[in-house]
């Protein structure tokens, strides 16, 4: 039985509610994926001939996190995590594993991301934007985008688990 909590999303309630309780559904599905790995499991790429491994999405979402809440709605001026060499206007990275990289940090790191996330969106209306590309992105649609991003990579992050250890269906 896992630890993790995944909170389900609620039925009837608010635009804003919805959709930040669908993200803190895949959020934490993502971190159910990985529950009860070692190191040299979740840097396994099983599916080949992929090379994405549990560790590198954990760290691409970290990166997409910062990428989307903290650079694109908030302005901030956060350089990558994972590629510090990287275009911080580039496509989001992470995907590629240092030598000494664990799942562990790879979760804290992706953890204090959302966190920041979760501050910096708290009482903000679903209308309020940031700059992306030259113009205006509203919070709205950050959220639907992020929320299609954790799905499409926790399909993947099942993929990769149930190749590691049979771990299906969570």
């Amino acid at each position: 039985m896992t630890e993790i909590e995944r909170p389900l999303p609620p039925f009837d309630a608010d635009e804003h509610t919805t959709l930040a309780g669908w993200l803190e559904f895949h959020r934490a599905t993502l971190a159910m994926k990985c529950e009860g790995l070692d190191d040299a499991q979740a840097a396994t790429a099983s599916v080949p001939p992929s090379g994405f491994t549990l560790t590198g999405l954990v760290q691409h979402m970290a990166e997409v996190e910062r990428n989307w809440f903290r650079r694109v709605f908030a302005g901030e001026q956060a350089p990558p995590i994972f590629d510090p060499e990287a275009d911080p206007d580039g496509p989001d990275g992470g995907f590629d594993l240092a030598p000494d990289a664990t799942l562990a940090a790879a979760l804290a790191t992706w953890r204090s991301e959302a966190d920041r996330a979760r501050e910096l969106c708290a009482g903000r209306p679903l209308t309020d934007t940031g700059r992306f590309m030259g113009q205006d992105v509203s919070l709205r649609w950050i959220y639907v985008h992020m929320i299609e991003e954790y799905a499409r990579h926790n399909g993947h992050a099942d993929l990769l688990r149930e190749r590691i250890d049979g771990v299906t269906g969570v």
